[in-house]
């Protein structure tokens, strides 16, 4: 799948997400790389789909504003290396991208498994 293909799909996964939680993505950037800079890194279950980089909002003070934009990282050959069709990619990028929020939202792993 091209990149544009992918940013498409992510994008338009996003702009469904309910709008009191896309209010609230200020400062956070949606970047997409083709796989992690480290390529053990993952949960030990398997390949790293995306990583949320920043201070979830229930660390942050009125200090931390300043330091630039928090990032949600989709994976996209990992992604694509688990999903056949673009149904599948889409629903791994929505599956991910609510994760990766979720961290940014403060939630931690074990409160996300229920999600």
């Amino acid at each position: 799948m091209t990149r544009e293909r992918f940013q498409k799909l992510a994008g338009e996964t996003l702009d469904a997400l309910p709008s009191r939680f896309r209010e609230k993505l200020r400062n956070v950037a949606i970047v997409i790389e083709d796989f992690p800079d480290d390529p053990a890194a993952g949960d030990g279950e398997g390949l790293l789909m995306g990583l949320f980089e920043g201070t979830p909002q229930t660390e942050k003070s009125v200090w931390d504003q300043a330091s630039g934009p928090d990032r949600v990282i989709l994976y996209q050959k990992n992604i694509e290396a688990v999903c056949d069709t673009d149904a599948e990619i889409r629903e791994e990028i929505r599956l991910t991208l609510l994760h990766e929020i979720g961290h940014f939202f403060g939630m931690s792993e074990e409160q996300l498994e229920d999600v």
